[in-house]
Parts: C-alpha cells; structure tokens; sequence
C-alpha cells in the first residue's frame, strides 16, 4: 500500500473535517461544569430542545484518488484566498439562510430541523435537514473555494476552520479566553439570539462576519446578563 495516498489532499479533505467536528464539539460537550459561562442551562440543553441528542448525528461519504500535488502557492497568496472565502462564504450563507427563514415552505420541510435545537450546543452545529446543509453549507464552501482560487489543500484548513467556527457558534458557551469571541462580533451569543423565538428573523449572517445583517437590518443588538443561578442570557437591545 502506498502510504502516501493516505496524506493526499482529497484523503485529508474527506477526514480532517469530520476528525475536527467530532472531536471539538466532543471538547465542548465535556465541559459540564462550566455553569458560569452557559447561555442556557445544561438541564433547559437536556430538555427544552425538540430532538434527543442521540438524533443528532452526520454522516458524510468519502473518496480516494492518487495525484501529485502542486507547490502550495506563497503564503500572502493563500492568505488573500481565505479572506475572499470568508466573505463569499458568508455572502451565500446570509442570503439562503435568510431565504430559507422566510419562505414558508422551506422553512417547514427543510430549516426548521436545525432550529428543532432552541438550545443550541457544540454536537449539534451540524444537525439540519440534508437538502438544507446541501444548499446552506456545502454549496457555500463550493462557491468559495471557486471564487477564491485556493488549492485544494489550502481548502482543508479553510472547512476545518469553518466547521470549528461553526461549532464554537452553537457551544452555548461565553469563555473569556475564547479567542474567537476576541476576533469575531459573530459568536455564540449572538447566534443564540437567532435560535430564540423573538431572534428568529434576525442575526442571520454566519459564520465569521455580521457585515450582512447590519446593511440589510437584520441585526438585532443584544446585551449579556448574569443569569440567576449562574451564566449569561443575551437580551435583545430596544433601539
């Protein structure tokens, strides 16, 4: 067997995110103790959603081809590539994610299986409808990585880092030393302000950016308040 084929880009392509997804969100839902962070609290997590954790489960398919990879572009280029893949990654996202919230039907059959989750948590970031993940998801990494001219390998790193910022936007958690709720005005919080029902037509823009939400006027401003009990509720802001 030719041990190479195992560190080729579409072998890594296929496994590293699914490795990431299982193992970060495995991370976060370890974390039981951390009361004083939650956005909601672990018993509303067990109980207030409208499917059983053990539904929450993806399966993805895999493939195998033998090729020599090109020479990894320099460094400024790759970085140019995944900051035109953020922004297209989000451009398409915000807009079928808003479509799929207004349009009666889509929402029905399709979106409302995420949202089945009013209580979101790191293991289920991925749990949709599969037509849904096909038309929110995947067709958004495919636009970005076309858009953006990265290399296959560079695309690894790019859905790994997706998929865990997807997962940090459904953990449920507000940690101080999170860097992405450093870097990121799109974080848990305000995500989970789109999970509740008076959210539910706002905050759309994910993963990275809320550039989409403020020109439109879908942002809804939230504030964190100390829960009774321990952690953080995000309440809407009245302008």
């Amino acid at each position: 067997m030719d041990l190479s084929l195992l560190a080729s880009d579409e072998v890594l392509g296929t496994f590293v995110p699914i490795v990431v997804y299982w193992v970060y969100s495995g991370l976060y839902m370890t974390m039981g103790s951390l009361n004083n962070y939650r956005l909601h609290s672990k018993k509303d997590e067990d109980t207030k959603n409208l499917v059983p954790k053990g539904k929450v489960v993806r399966i993805m398919g895999t493939s195998n081809t033998q090729q020599t990879p090109p020479p990894p572009p320099p460094l400024i280029v790759t970085a140019r590539q995944f900051i035109v893949a953020m922004f297209v990654f989000d451009t398409w996202q915000y807009f079928m994610h808003r479509i799929m919230h207004h349009n009666r039907f889509l929402y029905k059959h399709l979106h409302s299986w995420h949202h089945r989750l009013v209580v979101p948590y790191a293991f289920g970031a991925q749990y949709n409808h599969p037509i849904d993940g096909l038309l929110i998801e995947t067709a958004a990494g495919a636009v970005a990585f076309l858009v953006s001219g990265m290399s296959p390998r560079a695309s690894i790193f790019f859905f790994t880092f997706a998929t865990i910022k997807g997962i940090d936007d459904h953990c449920g958690l507000m940690l101080p030393w999170n860097p992405f709720h450093v870097f990121f005005g799109n974080n848990a919080a305000y995500h989970d302000v789109h999970h509740q029902l008076y959210g539910s037509k706002y905050n759309f823009a994910q993963p990275f950016f809320v550039v989409w939400d403020k020109v439109l006027g879908t942002h809804m401003p939230f504030r964190l308040e100390k829960r009774v009990g321990g952690g953080f509720e995000a309440r809407p802001i009245k302008d």
